[in-house]
């Protein structure tokens, strides 16, 4: 009955047709037929159903079935399941209908999908963050499920227009502190890209337009540069009977806004915004070959910078990317990247690692990809109770740069950049690193916080008498490690908690109240605990004693009444007194659809002022709290507390003066502090409240804390402070 109520409208079927001819990979006549049905069951169930856009639904389900097809390349699959994957969730259709209908393959990665997007709230977790957990340790099973959902989201980013300013803020947020960095880890760099520019493009739209406005004006400049570098080594390469093409790469907006921000530089000053790629044809035995041939070439007409030459051919980034990337004095003196790839590395870079090997070559034997999924694995090694805490171990080393050290039989090991010692021994094994009791790097002893090079050989010295202390988080850096050694803390701190339980149940007995979850649940309120284990093992440290039971027990009755007003924000007078005094007065800013005048106070992260983009984050113990959205907690905040997130806005700055620190740089000259004390002294509406400078060879740096009415004011003066003789660069920090 599934796929014989209703005839696919002709749009639809050629929709479908033009997804299968540009599917990356051959799809047989028989694997034509299965998606063909899948999409007469998405069709009929689907059925009624629109988007925002007011759009019929299935053309959601259908888009991500084209990013599958073609940006990714996966299988028929997985094209049939993108094509399903909302039906389980949103239709009547049932997994028995899709495993009758369409088959267990199918149905298995659409159950997947579906158990992605269905949660129990849980108050203890951030409900973002465990359905991440729950979408990341999907990869155990098969990684097509999250591919999937990487081109779901990618689809519902295109389309963002559509939904309210907060949902856009928090569906953006999402993107860039979980769904970019997991399509950079499987080797999806076009996809992370467009991810990270639609994202930016909600959260900071004028910056955004501005870069992409620069970006687009440098494209002639691209074309003729790429042009005259080509002049010069196309005789070489074809020469050496080399069949290759060259292209020019920009810089992502999102990277190029990155670079801008992180170092506070102009956009004129990122050097590295453009980049010449050079791919060409090999056989699998001469890939390598050619690609030194190709770097011999290139430095014979150019200068090398001997410093910036990346080799990852010989040995493949974690996530699977094999390039050769140098930099050299190009055409007009300026420094220049490229990247030099065979077509299989291409491929790899464009589709991701996982997806060529297993997927296009139907490899029987997965040795490569076996052996990259193996290193995703040791994240979900992590016995963490706690769903955030995964999310950062899991996130921890997709950026980093790597470093490659040896074992003593000089087998090569790479590892995050800034690694220590017991890094590595927790790299080898996590028996190894539970055991470790000291290390030799290059045949001395070290301490194991010592910090490892590439290069290193490293030898583990384990010792069966040796056990984790909290002092060893002090110095890895790799999540594997932190995450073990967390784990075996926390085995610890169980065995104790244990203990602490049954002391609570037989305190909690003599009050005639009997421990359950809803009374450990009502303890953790009041005595503000966040996990019922570390309930029980403060009870069994002796931090909560018996007066404090006690007095949990005598407000046992009303404590229901006493945690709505806490809720509701309810204060007794007393608390008035003592909280009223730190926070600012509250006719300046106002909150939600309603425009309401609510109590807050500023945030000391970043420290925003009148004028300044803000949002509310309603904190559980201080009420609301205002960050700004250039707050570097923004984005992990919006995405894992979406529910806690209330918009506010400025709407008057008169009264108050608020606190801003000022950053200056330049050359150091006489009676330079002076002119600055001078200018702000002279400036209206500017009170000084400290300033230190440092010099050192010539140069100054230095900073100031003023206070001023707003951000019209402070922008005033930190114009002016840059029209003073010797200085160079003036930032609100």
């Amino acid at each position: 009955m599934l796929v014989e109520n209703k005839i696919l409208p002709k749009e639809i079927t050629e929709l479908l047709d033009h997804i299968l001819d540009s599917s990356y990979q051959k799809i047989t006549s028989k694997e034509k037929k299965i998606i063909h049905k899948s999409l007469l069951i998405a069709f009929n169930g689907h059925d009624g159903q629109v988007r925002k856009s007011g759009e019929a639904y299935i053309y959601h389900p259908l888009e991500v079935a084209k990013i599958v097809a073609k940006d990714i390349g996966l299988d028929y699959i997985s094209i049939a399941s993108a094509i399903l994957h909302d039906t389980v969730e949103d239709t009547e259709v049932t997994l028995e209908d899709l495993d009758e209908n369409v088959g267990s393959d199918i149905s298995k990665i659409v159950d997947g999908l579906t158990k992605i997007s269905t949660l129990k709230k849980n108050e203890d977790y951030s409900i973002q963050a465990e359905n991440y957990r729950k979408m990341l340790l999907t990869l155990h099973s098969d990684i097509r499920v999250i591919l999937i959902k990487t081109a779901d989201r990618l689809h519902n980013m295109r389309t963002i227009d559509y939904l309210s300013k907060e949902k856009q803020d928090q569906m953006a947020s999402e993107s860039l502190y979980i769904y970019a960095p997991l399509a950079h880890r499987v080797g999806l760099y076009k996809i992370k890209n467009e991810l990270e520019n639609l994202s930016l493009r909600i959260l900071e739209p004028k910056k955004y337009n501005l870069i992409k406005n620069k970006i687009d004006k440098d494209l002639v400049d691209q074309e003729k540069y790429v042009e005259s570098f080509q002049r010069l080594i196309n005789k070489s390469l074809e020469d050496q009977k080399i069949k290759y093409k060259i292209k020019g790469r920009h810089k992502s907006i999102y990277s190029i806004y990155n670079k801008i921000k992180n170092k506070n530089i102009l956009f004129e000053e990122v050097f590295d915004r453009f980049a010449i790629r050079i791919i060409y044809k090999a056989t699998s035995k001469n890939e390598k070959f050619v690609a030194w041939k190709i770097y011999s070439i290139i430095t014979d007409h150019y200068t090398p910078n001997p410093t910036r030459l990346r080799d990852w051919i010989t040995i493949p980034k974690n996530n699977g990317y094999e390039a050769l990337h140098l930099t050299v004095v190009g055409p007009k003196n300026k420094w220049i990247e490229i990247q030099i790839r065979s077509e299989r590395m291409d491929e790899i870079a464009e589709k991701g690692y996982a997806t060529h090997y297993s997927y296009k070559h139907n490899v029987t034997k997965k040795t490569e990809v076996d052996l990259w999924l193996n290193k995703l694995q040791d994240v979900f090694n992590n016995d963490t109770d706690h769903a955030i805490d995964f999310v950062e171990d899991f996130k921890l080393n997709f950026y980093s740069k790597e470093i490659y050290v040896f074992t003593p039989k000089g087998d090569l090991k790479s590892l995050k950049s800034g690694s220590s010692a017991l890094d590595f021994a927790f790299h080898v094994h996590t028996d190894v690193g539970i055991k470790t009791r000291g290390a030799r790097v290059n045949g001395k002893l070290v301490p194991l916080s010592h910090t490892l090079k590439s290069g290193d050989q490293v030898e583990i010295i384990t010792s069966e008498n040796v056990k984790p202390n909290r002092n060893w988080l002090n110095f890895v850096e790799t999540s594997k490690a932190i995450s073990k050694i967390k784990s075996s803390l926390n085995d610890e701190k169980r065995k104790i908690a244990l203990d602490g339980k049954e002391i609570l149940e037989r305190k909690l007995k003599q009050f005639k109240i009997k421990l359950n979850d809803k009374v450990s649940g009502q303890m953790m309120k009041f005595f503000k605990i966040n996990a019922s284990n570390d309930l029980f093992y403060n009870v069994a440290t002796g931090d909560l004693d018996n007066k404090k039971i006690k007095n949990f027990a005598t407000d046992y009755n009303s404590y229901l009444g006493y945690f709505r007003r806490k809720i509701t924000g309810t204060k007794s007078e007393d608390q008035k007194t003592n909280d009223d005094e730190h926070l600012i007065n509250y006719d300046k800013l106002v909150f939600g659809k309603e425009k309401e005048m609510l109590k807050y106070s500023m945030a000391t992260c970043c420290s925003p002022i009148p004028g300044d983009k803000v949002f509310g984050f309603i904190s559980v113990k201080d009420g609301i709290k205002v960050h700004s959205k250039n707050c570097p907690n923004s984005i992990a905040l919006r995405s894992n507390y979406a529910y806690r997130i209330i918009s506010a806005s400025w709407i008057d700055s008169k009264s108050n003066e608020f606190n801003a620190k000022i950053e200056i740089t330049g050359i150091d000259d006489i009676g330079l502090v002076n002119d600055i004390t001078s200018l702000i002294s002279n400036s209206m509406n500017v009170n000084m409240n400290r300033i230190s400078f440092e010099t050192n060879d010539g140069t100054f740096s230095g900073v100031i804390n003023v206070e001023v009415k707003n951000k019209v004011i402070l922008n005033k003066l930190l114009k002016r402070l840059t029209t003073i003789k010797g200085i160079e660069k003036v930032l609100r920090k």
